[in-house]
């Protein structure tokens, strides 16, 4: 299926009923609090993943495995598929209407990113009678608990009766369950005329996990294209309740419906005042109307476009691409809820559980840091600082000291139950840390070190002072037994990059006891911190063994990479591709194939530290065998052949990350989108061919732009700043849109940007 190119738009203009699943993760719609796959409203018989997902509300399944271990955690969290709010019966002349077996004369959807507003339009034919159908939905960034919906039928050349039934339903469940289980229990519902209420509670669980209460309150509206109201007769089961209305139309007359839905938890509200409150809300937004609300949201987008947009000139495709992934990441957060984190597949759909993992600290960090206000960012680490006391639980599960962050979380402990993943792939501990790094250094705001940074840093440097081994033989440190990023090799030794992060964290963590000592007093002696704990990280630092060749002139993945079969991904059969779907996991673990940025994950992260040839000969080496079957591997390359001066593969990367969900570039996509990847489109761009850094608190660029590209332009927020680049093939333009005089590098020349530069390119 290919979507129409549009600059702010995704458009689909025909039902393929194979490919729903994919049209319905690209036409999800979410607003931190609640979002949902691209379902239709009224009944569809055909394939389709049903899925409505609330922030925050998720259950602990049973953890299986064949042979449990000490360690394993007890459940596996996953985020639930929530009542169904959005449905609406439609039947016309007493037939129901079904997608999947109309005669569908044209058919057209689109989400629009600009608003946050998905629509669809179809015709149908019956009997020789044709009816004209639109539909309109949108979830609320301006009240979160709010869902609207219009939906209309037009009788465009006879009479009809049409009947719409709003409804609520808890009879779903969960595709990917490990036991075919339903996880809602309806405790209370209501309904009369034109309103109804569900009142649904997750079932019991035996991990003493706390259990989530929701309401889902709904108004509804119809009246007739002439103005009339109509009154609705409602109804109740055991899981649903619903509301009728009935009316007569004549050729060329619309009926049109307006459903507001509100939905509350017992995250935010007493369970016996989940009712009220959500009929208060629901009450009050229907009485705005439908277009009101709407207008208000749609201003809330316009506000977020004004700061976050990035602009590719004369390019559909690539703008297209950006923008939907900027759009689907600000869905999905926007840091008004610091108890919620961004997961792998957002609110889109089931796989990965919904959960929290090390893709918010690595990839998504960045991109806020520039395109949010800095609260928002702020909001991500004292996420992590909250669950502090979780991850010092993790890493005594290990046996160790110190903090361990998850690898898959709700609440902070680790709910994942793939060994070689969950207690091996503990490198994501040192990307918590270099979030915290990332934001000192971009806003300047080491006061959020002092209050509450300082306790996660040593936290997680004592979890790497006991796991590394001091090597006699050798006379280095090690860390044996590790996955690196590269999931294609599980428990190696002295994976490079894992090395190379765990000291870092020490580094860094020590250079913050040095900068803000005196302020640290009080929290230094609270930690229990002492000269011979220093000590000892320092000769960790100074001691770590880093493996290397001298002949390549590289740094080795890992003891033993360079004694396999070395061959580049083009030796690969397309039948081969991709290897996770079509080797066993054995062949996958003895190949060469790297899944994603691994040794070069540690370059991007620490280029300030590596000369342009260190630079130039790991991607050489590493990148003819990766074959990028992991949604964040793109983007880092194409960050790195920027710097390196390899702008075809920097093209091709960024197209990749971009579009990877819009052209399903690895057929996964039905399952939901890549959210925690979204950043990449973005990264690509600002510290790929923009060449935006900074270094001790010092901006810098160095523009390129593609041959056959026009020119690109984007905002950034930087230190009270907000700051404008625009690139074209002649020349650069930079523009400080709001804040004081900044003084920054072009191309490593020193400017005072006091209001606008314009330099010229080459």
């Amino acid at each position: 299926m290919e979507f129409e190119y549009n600059e702010f738009k995704v458009i689909e203009n025909e039902l393929n009923k194979d490919e729903l699943r994919f049209s319905e993760s690209i036409m999800s719609l979410a607003n931190e609090y609640m979002g949902m796959r691209g379902n239709f409203e009224e009944k569809y018989s055909g394939d389709s993943l049903q899925g409505t997902y609330i922030g925050g509300v998720w259950f602990p399944d049973k953890t299986k495995v064949g042979w449990w271990k000490i360690g394993y955690p007890e459940y596996f969290g996953k985020m639930i598929n929530s009542p169904n709010f959005i449905g609406i019966g439609v039947s016309i002349d007493g037939q129901e209407l079904d997608l999947n077996v109309e005669d569908i004369v044209s058919y057209r959807r689109e989400l629009d990113m600009e608003k946050g507003l998905l629509k669809r339009s179809f015709q149908i034919k019956r009997s020789g009678k044709t009816f004209q159908i639109g539909v309109e939905r949108f979830v609320s960034i301006d009240t979160k608990e709010i869902c609207a919906i219009k939906y209309s039928v037009k009788a465009l050349d006879s009479d009809a009766v049409v009947e719409f039934l709003p409804y609520i339903d808890a009879d779903v469940e969960n595709e990917d369950s490990n036991y075919e289980e339903k996880f809602w229990q309806v405790l209370d519902k209501g309904a009369h005329e034109n309103t109804g209420y569900l009142v649904s509670k997750t079932i019991e669980n035996n991990f003493g996990v706390e259990r989530f209460t929701i309401c889902n309150y709904m108004v509804s509206r119809l009246y007739s294209d002439q103005g009339q109201d109509y009154k609705f007769e409602a109804s109740m089961d055991d899981e649903s309740v619903s509301t009728k209305a009935v009316s007569k139309l004549g050729p060329g007359q619309e009926l049109i419906l307006e459903k507001i839905i509100a939905t509350t938890t017992t995250r935010d509200h007493k369970e016996e005042d989940l009712a009220l409150v959500a009929g208060d809300l629901a009450k009050e937004a229907a009485g705005a109307g439908y277009d009101n609300l709407f207008e208000r949201h749609a201003l809330k987008w316009r506000q977020r476009w004004d700061i976050a947009d990035v602009v590719i000139k004369n390019n559909p495709k690539l703008q297209q691409g950006i923008r939907y992934n900027i759009f689907q990441l600000f869905s999905t957060y926007y840091g008004d809820d610091l108890r919620l984190n961004i997961g792998p597949k957002g609110f889109t759909g089931e796989k990965y559980g919904g959960a929290t993992y090390w893709d918010t600290e690595a990839y998504i960090i960045p991109m806020y840091l520039s395109t949010a206000p800095q609260e928002v960012t702020r909001n991500l680490l004292l996420y992590r600082y909250n669950q502090l006391a979780e991850a010092y639980h993790n890493a005594n599960m290990q046996g160790l000291k110190g903090a361990l962050y998850p690898m898959v979380t709700f609440n902070g402990i680790e709910c994942h139950n793939e060994w070689e993943i969950t207690f091996e792939e503990i490198h994501r501990n040192g990307s918590i840390a270099y979030a915290i790094y990332n934001y000192a250094n971009y806003t300047g705001d080491y006061e959020y070190i002092v209050d509450y940074g300082i306790d996660v840093l040593v936290g997680i440097s004592r979890f790497w002072a006991d796991r590394v081994h001091y090597s006699q033989r050798n006379r280095k440190y090690m860390i044996h037994g590790v996955t690196g990023p590269n999931e294609y090799e599980n428990n190696v030794n002295n994976n490079w990059y894992t090395n190379t992060i765990a000291a870092w964290t020490l580094e860094f963590t020590m250079a913050m006891v040095d900068k803000l000592g005196d302020k640290l007093g009080p929290k230094l002696a609270s930690l229990d911190i002492d000269q011979d704990e220093l000590g000892r990280w320092k000769d960790i630092v100074d001691n770590m063994y880093y493996p290397y060749d001298e002949d390549l002139g590289v740094f080795v993945q890992h003891d033993t990479f360079l004694d396999k079969d070395l061959q580049p991904v083009d030796a690969l059969a397309d039948s081969d591709r991709p290897l996770n779907k079509n080797w066993a996991w054995d062949k996958i673990l003895r190949s060469c194939y790297i899944k994603q940025a691994d040794v070069l994950q540690g370059i991007y992260y620490f280029g300030d530290r590596y000369a342009d040839e260190e630079k130039k000969n790991n991607y050489l080496f590493y990148e003819p065998m990766t074959v990028h079957e992991s949604s964040l591997s793109a983007c880092i390359h194409s960050v790195l052949a920027c710097e390196i001066g390899l702008e075809e593969k920097a093209v091709g990367m960024y197209e990749r990350t971009a579009r990877l969900d819009l052209d399903n570039y690895n057929k996964d996509t039905d399952d939901g989108l890549h959210i925690t990847s979204m950043s990449g489109a973005w990264m690509s761009i600002v510290q790929g061919f923009a060449g935006m850094r900074t270094y001790d608190g010092h901006l810098s660029f160095a523009p390129i732009l593609p041959g056959d590209w026009d020119g690109y332009s984007f905002n950034i927020n930087y230190r009270g700043r907000l700051i404008n680049l625009d690139v074209n093939q002649d020349e650069v333009s930079i523009s400080l849109k709001k804040g004081s005089p900044i003084d920054l590098d072009i191309y490593k020349e020193k400017h005072l940007l006091e209001d606008k530069l314009v330099i010229k390119r080459g």
